[in-house]
């Protein structure tokens, strides 16, 4: 771990300071977009912009590198970030805000094609997986820290606005006076939704729910906070919370997934994060239990986004592991493209407690439905399944390959081993 943070250290910080300066804006955003007396349902379609911009760009990114290199469109895209973020305050109107949104979507996700594409190029098959969690790690750290900078006063208006634009201006400066070009990358071409499916119903459920349900999070958590009339030390707190909570269990959880029942792990874990939504929902007033309930809502959401990952390539062989999460990340991206806009919808008809209502939904069903799988087919065996690798769903394409080639690489690893030993180190596909 020591190693790869020594060679990726610019890299690294070059990362958290991208962070900072996007999990400050959707937070600002739904705190100053309330105080333009924007509605729960206006704030919807501008949150969901942003996943729109960056699904749009996780297709088109690599076409640009390909055509103009890495670097170029490096700063190209930080440039825009930059632009836009001091443009937001310039022109408060939902209209403007909504493609103001979709740009930094799209540019957040391009950005972090090419650092993410830096990042595979620096690895080893040995040090990938430890630089994949650090990455995350990363970035993680990196919404958390942002929600404190909420905190600074601002008379002027501008200055929470000026702050994340000077963070993702600054970040460029380690990154690209760290690295070099990497040789442009193939896109790996998604396997059909239906073979996909057919391959693993749970798998394409799953990550479709946890798509609306993480974009809810990442895009609708501050505007909730706003719409119940928290204040500013209280919504930096609530969204941080989050996070905090994904932190804590993705490695915890990581290890059981590798350990028991995958299908049982999802179902308890949707279950989880289900419940704290519902008690959250009776009780919106105690601010206690709105934090404790988003702790709980984050440890259960982002594990699940690795284990649904996980759990499909057990029905996989390495061949085919690249392709299917491409199909993954795209069943993701249409999801929370609109999961933003019915949690607004929700917000507008059953109050701010239509937030947790929403989210309280998707993980139940997500629950009955790993519940229901386990009655179609068996569990492959446990020493059978593939690495538990950590994603968050902030990843881009090229995160989720590089997490795929890791997994391809234990898996490749294991069946040498198995076929020296003589044992049988195929996969059980039930």
């Amino acid at each position: 771990m020591l190693d790869v943070l020594r060679h990726s250290w610019a890299l690294l910080l070059g990362v958290m300071l991208l962070m900072l300066g996007n999990g400050l804006q959707g937070s600002l955003l739904s705190v100053r977009g309330g105080a333009a007396g924007f509605s729960a349902f206006q704030m919807s379609v501008v949150m969901s912009a942003y996943f729109a911009g960056f699904l749009l760009a996780s297709r088109m990114t690599p076409g640009m590198i390909r055509r103009v290199g890495h670097v170029r469109v490096f700063a190209a895209l930080g440039s825009f970030i930059s632009a836009v973020l001091i443009l937001y305050p310039a022109f408060p109107h939902p209209i403007t805000w909504t493609i103001e949104r979709m740009v930094i979507g799209f540019c957040f996700c391009g950005v972090y094609v090419t650092a993410e594409s830096w990042l595979n190029n620096a690895s080893s098959n040995e040090s990938r997986g430890q630089a994949l969690s650090l990455y995350m790690i990363v970035q993680t750290l990196g919404i958390i820290a942002a929600q404190a900078i909420l905190l600074i006063p601002d008379t002027s208006g501008f200055l929470l606005f000026v702050i994340p634009s000077v963070l993702v201006s600054i970040a460029f400066a380690p990154i690209l006076l760290s690295v070099s070009p990497t040789p442009a990358f193939a896109t790996t071409k998604p396997m059909s939704l239906r073979r996909l499916y057919d391959t693993s119903p749970l798998g394409v459920v799953g990550m479709f729910l946890l798509g609306a349900v993480f974009s809810a999070q990442f895009g609708m958590s501050a505007v909730f906070a706003t719409e119940s009339g928290l204040t500013l030390g209280q919504i930096s707190l609530f969204v941080a919370s989050f996070y905090v909570g994904a932190l804590v269990t993705q490695y915890p959880l990581g290890w059981l997934s590798d350990r028991m029942d995958r299908r049982q792990l999802t179902a308890a874990i949707a279950a989880v994060g289900g419940a704290g939504a519902l008690v959250a929902m009776v009780f919106p007033d105690n601010f206690t239990v709105l934090l404790c309930a988003a702790f709980v809502i984050g440890g259960a959401n982002n594990p699940l986004y690795s284990l649904i990952i996980a759990y499909t390539n057990d029905f996989l062989g390495p061949e085919d592991m690249a392709s299917a999460s491409a199909g993954l990340l795209f069943v993701n991206g249409v999801a929370a493209i609109g999961g933003p806009m019915l949690t607004g919808w929700m917000m507008s008809v059953f109050g701010p407690g239509g937030y947790f209502l929403f989210i309280a939904i998707l993980l139940l069903g997500l629950t009955g439905y790993a519940v229901w799988r386990m009655t179609r087919r068996p569990a492959p065996k446990v020493a059978d399944t593939g690495v538990y690798t950590v994603m968050m769903p902030t990843a881009s394409p090229v995160a989720m390959e590089l997490a795929q080639e890791y997994a391809i690489d234990v898996a490749e690893a294991a069946s040498d081993a198995a076929q020296e030993t003589g044992t049988d180190g195929g996969r059980d596909a039930g």
